[in-house]
């Protein structure tokens, strides 16, 4: 998949986030790894941290718990600090959702990616 080109880093998280609400997972990796490369060092975690969340649930897709188990780990790690709310995103929220992941596999409950 070509790299997305053009538009801000906000209007690339929403489209990220969007292609997670969908179960887009492997899209919305590709979308938010490009806003995290780009973006400032103070948010690099943030941004990270969404990536993780987009491929614990495409490898839960994929039937690989290991992987799924370690994304949802580094979620939780790069996440954490940006709760409870960044970038109008409820972080708390995203963060309770990735825990409620935690051992469930291969049931994962939805992300859960709301305004805050």
């Amino acid at each position: 998949m070509a790299p997305h080109s053009g538009g801000s880093s906000s209007s690339e998280l929403a489209r990220g986030l969007e292609l997670i609400r969908e179960g887009e997972y492997f899209a919305a990796h590709e979308v938010l790894e490009d806003v995290w490369r780009a973006a400032d060092p103070g948010e690099r975690d943030f941004y990270q941290g969404l990536v993780h969340v987009a491929v614990a649930w495409y490898q839960a897709g994929r039937a690989n718990p290991v992987g799924c188990e370690r994304q949802l780990e580094k979620a939780a790690r790069r996440l954490g600090p940006y709760a409870p709310a960044h970038r109008g995103l409820d972080v708390a929220a995203l963060l309770e959702s990735v825990e409620a992941a935690r051992g469930r596999f291969p049931d994962l409950p939805p992300p859960v990616l709301r305004r805050r």
